[in-house]
């Protein structure tokens, strides 16, 4: 099902699928964009103002927003099945979005890393890959504001835009069994932050003592998507005083 945005920018049409018996995908292009993640942003953010009955929540994600919805709730809720009664209403939802704001951006999240060593053990060999020096890989790394795009992999794990693209690299050939969390790492063209103890493959060139998640706070992830965020480079010494500060 594709139909017109309504007062959504014209080049973001909308596309919707089931995901199992209890969701629905709203595809919006298949390019990440800053155009498309506004976008996102705007219609969770009218969802949230106007939900339907049998909604549960909703994930973003770099081109899609997926709607969870309790089937039998929404059987009850129209004469039609429960995929087409939501569909429906998010047909009609869609068309009254308020167009994506591009007013002034949030404020900027500072992210205090501590680069190479044993907090960024890839940082020499991504230093190489790029035919940079590891000073110059820091230095064009702190450099700009990153947009969150999105929360995924682990809770709290953010994915950024805006990486410069002297900065890609591939994943490692051979995963680690456990990344430290705080560990910020690259990947392709993005770059990301380790929320939490996992495995993972991406090259990792520096830590952060700030916690990522906090499952026992009101609000557990210190980041959602929209956020723009910048690197701060410290020094070791500096990494342990503000991780005592952090536990």
């Amino acid at each position: 099902m594709i139909f017109p945005p309504g007062n959504l920018p014209a080049e973001t049409p909308v596309q919707l699928y089931p995901l199992g018996d209890s969701a629905i995908v709203l595809q919006f292009g298949d390019a990440i964009n800053s155009t498309i993640h506004r976008t996102i942003q705007a219609v969770g953010a009218y969802l949230e103002e106007h939900p339907f009955a049998s909604f549960l929540e909703y994930v973003p994600a770099f081109t899609t927003l997926t709607v969870y919805y309790n089937p039998w709730l929404a059987s009850k809720a129209g004469r039609l099945d429960p995929y087409a009664t939501v569909a429906s209403y998010l047909q009609e939802l869609l068309r009254h979005v308020p167009a994506p704001a591009s007013g002034a951006a949030s404020p900027v999240v500072e992210v205090p890393v501590c680069y190479g060593g044993r907090f960024g053990p890839d940082l020499e060999w991504l230093a190489r890959h790029t035919a940079l020096t590891p000073k110059q890989v820091v230095a064009l790394h702190t450099k700009p504001e990153y947009l969150v795009y999105m929360i995924g992999f682990a809770p709290g794990f953010p994915y950024l835009g805006g990486l410069n693209e002297l900065l890609a690299a591939p994943r490692k050939d051979q995963p680690r069994a456990e990344v430290p969390a705080g560990s910020v790492g690259i990947a392709g063209k993005q770059t990301g932050i380790y929320s939490l103890p996992t495995p993972g493959g991406w090259q990792l060139i520096g830590r952060t003592p700030r916690r990522l998640f906090t499952p026992e706070a009101t609000s557990p992830s210190l980041l959602r998507a929209g956020q723009r965020l910048r690197f701060v480079p410290i020094t070791e010494p500096e990494y342990y005083h503000l991780q005592e500060h952090e536990s």
